[in-house]
């Protein structure tokens, strides 16, 4: 019943898109700061390695995480200071215009688990909160906003492309 009233009534609409401006402002100047800042993940990255999430009984929570950050993350991390500011940035950009809501709140929510399975709380859990939200009502979400365009558009230009190049096999 939830779920029904955040997909389709327009009183909904509204209050997802205040919800969407506010985290959008969060993520977009989130990334602005590290674009324009010089980010370096590498000290984060260190940080979370060394001082993991560990259990009442100290042991690790999370130990698969912190085995792709010494593995993956930290060897690569010229990719990690490219991707995390430009993501913060497009998803701030995406809730904002509410373009490609849903994209742009999975990707947010991507990020912020990444950012909670590497230990850090902050105000995590209330955006995870609030994404999911705006992640459940879907469509509704950016109902005002550019999705009332663009989305129509992706279907009629692009699934239907994709209907018409299955019928001719």
């Amino acid at each position: 019943m939830m779920v029904k009233w955040l997909r389709e009534n327009v009183v909904a609409s509204g209050i997802l898109a205040v919800l969407r401006i506010y985290l959008g402002y969060s993520w977009l100047t989130a990334g602005l700061h590290k674009l324009t800042g010089g980010f370096d993940a590498s000290g984060y990255l260190k940080g979370a390695i060394a001082n993991p999430a560990k259990g009442p009984d100290g042991a690790l929570v999370y130990g698969w995480y912190v085995s792709f950050l010494k593995g993956f993350a930290l060897p690569n991390v010229d990719i990690f200071n490219t991707i995390v500011p430009l993501g913060e940035f497009l998803v701030g950009l995406g809730l904002i215009l509410g373009c490609m809501t849903t994209a742009a709140m999975f990707f947010g929510l991507l990020m912020n688990f990444s950012f909670f399975l590497a230990g850090t709380v902050s105000h995590i859990p209330t955006d995870l909160f609030i994404g999911a939200i705006i992640l459940f009502a879907g469509l509704n979400a950016g109902k005002f906003g550019l999705d009332r365009w663009i989305v129509p558009f992706i279907r009629k230009t692009v699934f239907k492309r994709n209907n018409a190049i299955e019928q001719n096999v």
